[in-house]
């Protein structure tokens, strides 16, 4: 057996992985889109409704529904992967989600307004911008729905990715040392140097400013403690409230240096930490 022969196997059982991952998602949306294009067009007229005695399955809206959601969805795909890649990739915020939402409906907005113009005039049929505007707000409500079952599970996925295994890689000269997040207690600045403290207390220094590193890293576990200081939420180990509305902050690592063991939250900053630490 070749040197290469564990590596390659690696390899495969990755890509393996992935590829069912991929499906297992794909077969995910498609079972909320089919089962969405059912409920909805069962419940979209009084001769759909389940146990009427002129019940008939809507076959055609059924129909309709999919080939309208499959458009809809290739929209979302776009845009979600444009969000990925700029915003979600670094931090989940709930006004990104909020854009991303919001921006999606904006380009099916786009798209539904000037196609119904042109079905109708090819119809030969009178141009109705009342019923085209009705028509666009139960279209909106409806993929607003849609969207948010498809990609509430990928969102929810980034955000747990972005707070456990998200890492860094550290400059320091010709080196490069790439850390997680959950490893990290603090970085600190001292005569103009910036140091990363990892949670053993071993002490690296980069070539990042504290202003360049609090613009990279997750502020939903990092807090910018003062001037010298960036801390890890489970880093802290002790909160106490000291003299004019300050609170003094003991880190869980082993830190020799006296001014960083110790970090004085001002009172002005004061309800920002405690709102970040809760």
């Amino acid at each position: 057996m070749s040197e290469t022969q564990p590596s390659k196997n690696a390899v495969k059982k990755v890509w393996h992985k992935f590829i069912g991952n991929s499906r297992g998602g794909l077969f995910q949306k498609a079972i909320i889109l089919i089962i969405f294009s059912l409920v909805a067009n069962h419940i979209a007229a009084s001769d759909n409704f389940l146990g009427s005695k002129s019940y008939r399955f809507p076959i055609e809206g059924f129909l309709f529904t999919i080939v309208l959601s499959f458009l809809v969805g290739i929209i979302a795909d776009l845009n979600f992967k444009f969000y990925k890649k700029k915003y979600f990739s670094k931090k989940i915020e709930i006004h990104t989600i909020v854009k991303f939402m919001a921006s999606t409906l904006g380009y099916i907005t786009i798209l539904y307004i000037p196609a119904n113009i042109i079905v109708e005039m090819v119809a030969g049929g009178q141009i109705a911008f009342y019923y085209i505007l009705i028509g666009l707000l139960i279209t909106l409500l409806v993929c607003f729905i849609l969207i948010g079952l498809l990609y509430a599970q990928d969102i929810y996925h980034l955000y747990t990715l972005s707070i456990r295994d998200a890492e860094i890689t550290i400059e320091s000269g010709a080196k490069m040392t790439k850390l997680t997040y959950e490893n990290i207690a603090c970085f600190y600045s001292e005569n103009k140097i910036v140091y990363t403290v990892q949670n053993d207390g071993t002490t690296i220094h980069t070539d990042f400013t504290l202003n360049a590193l609090e613009e990279k890293i997750n502020d939903q576990l990092f807090f910018r403690a003062n001037r010298q200081i960036i801390i890890h939420k489970d880093a802290v180990d002790q909160i106490e409230k000291i003299e004019n509305g300050k609170l003094r902050i003991r880190l869980k690592a082993p830190i020799e240096n006296d001014a960083i063991a110790e970090i004085n939250i001002s009172r002005y900053k004061r309800k920002a930490f405690m709102d970040w630490f809760q």
